[in-house]
């Protein structure tokens, strides 16, 4: 097995590579191109953005594998040399980019803090933003862009809340989390910024909860931290920080967006979110399932030579989990095209799966049922007022989504 710092191997020529991002015919639907490499060639070389090559994942098993198989690094894809997705590698540490055994012992720690009972303690919340954003929007007169006004704002209060970030420091945390995620919006420089600018304001915020904590999920890590027996360290929570502040955000923004789209498309759309909790909760899962925010999933290094659905990956090389795709295979998922919220399983993997499982996974459930429910239930007539083939995608960023959603009601 390569040791976690080697140089990736060259991997696949470019030529014989296309690039991603793959071109979308419309806001909602995959590329084409997923579909083809499923039923041809399900891990095949492709070009990342940044120009370096890849293997991408792309049936339900292979991107499986890819997310819980410890033999693909996500520590190695931060070493000097190392393939990247967007104009610069992350420099920074984060949760996302450790490997066992270290990430086993910082997650355990976060994961004792992070429980299911402080994501419930949040619902009153969460429902209050919610309720708050939906009285100022009755006050506008449509139509109105729902992304600024609502699919955007309400993540950013409910990771603040969590954390215990200022409601004055709100627009500036989220301009650095845009910024950390670019894949070729800005340059480099602009991203490392982006980077520098987060870590910085992370500093203040722990300073500031150490001198007055509060009843928020930092001032817990930061109790932890300057604990006799330093179960974690100064970067270490810094780390932690910036990677709840950043996946909590931008994700979650993007993850509503996409599936209110979806919603208001759909002949049945609003029928099964105005619809009691349980129905609505399996429309939300086949929601996450058909329109993830990510496409494929963080890169990975192969640590030594692995077959992968029938592709000999060197060790070395980069890959790509091509989530989206994984979503869409028919073997696990009849009918996959499909919005079905009678689907007897959802096994999809648009948290991941494995050690990077995401741990805001049950937030972010709570955040899509309390907002899709809530704001359907509130504006039954709600509906676009362009066709859907005008509604635009955000570019440039790791994360996918529409970037505007006119309405009216």
């Amino acid at each position: 097995m390569l040791p976690v710092d080697t140089v990736a191997a060259p991997g696949p020529e470019p030529e014989e590579a296309p690039a991603l991002p793959f071109h979308r015919p419309g806001p909602l639907e995959p590329a084409p191109e997923y579909a083809r490499m499923r039923a041809g060639c399900p891990v095949a070389p492709v070009r990342l953005p940044s120009g370096d090559r890849a293997y991408l994942a792309a049936s339900y098993e292979a991107a499986k594998a890819v997310l819980s198989d410890p033999r693909f690094s996500r520590a190695a894809t931060t070493r000097p040399g190392a393939p990247r997705v967007g104009p610069a590698r992350q420099t920074f540490p984060s949760l996302l980019n450790m490997d066992p055994p270290e990430h086993t012992r910082v997650r355990r720690i976060i994961s004792r803090e992070f429980t299911a009972r402080r994501v419930e303690a949040l619902r009153p919340l969460i429902q209050q933003h919610t309720d708050a954003l939906l009285d100022r929007l009755d006050t506008r007169n449509p139509p109105v862009d729902l992304v600024p006004e609502f699919t955007l704002r309400l993540p950013v209060l409910v990771i603040c809340d969590l954390l215990g970030v200022p409601s004055s420091d709100q627009d500036r945390f989220a301009a650095f989390s845009s910024g950390w995620l670019s894949t070729g919006a800005g340059s480099a420089e602009e991203m490392l910024a982006a980077q520098a600018g987060l870590r910085g304001y992370l500093v203040e915020l722990v300073a500031a909860k150490r001198e007055r904590p509060g009843d928020d999920l930092l001032s817990a890590l930061v109790a932890v931290g300057d604990a006799e027996d330093g179960r974690l360290s100064e970067e270490e929570l810094l780390f932690l920080g910036v990677s709840l502040l950043v996946n909590g955000h931008e994700t979650t923004a993007k993850q509503i967006a996409n599936g209110l789209l979806a919603l208001l498309t759909h002949p049945r759309g609003k029928d099964w979110a105005a619809q009691g909790p349980e129905v609505l909760n399996r429309t939300v899962e086949e929601l996450l399932r058909l329109y993830p925010p990510g496409d494929e999933g963080l890169l990975r290094i192969a640590l030594e030579d692995v077959e992968l659905d029938g592709t000999r990956i060197p060790a070395g090389s980069a890959v790509l989990p091509g989530i989206g795709s994984a979503n869409r295979d028919g073997c696990p998922f009849p009918r996959p095209e499909q919005l079905d919220p009678e689907r007897p399983a959802n096994p999809h993997l648009t948290f991941g799966q494995g050690a990077h499982y995401c741990l805001g996974g049950s937030l972010a459930r709570a955040e899509l049922q309390i907002a899709l429910g809530s704001l359907l239930r509130r504006f039954p007539g709600l509906r676009l007022t362009v066709p859907l083939d005008e509604i635009p995608r955000a570019a440039g960023l790791l994360v996918h989504g529409v970037s505007a959603l006119p309405v009216t009601w």
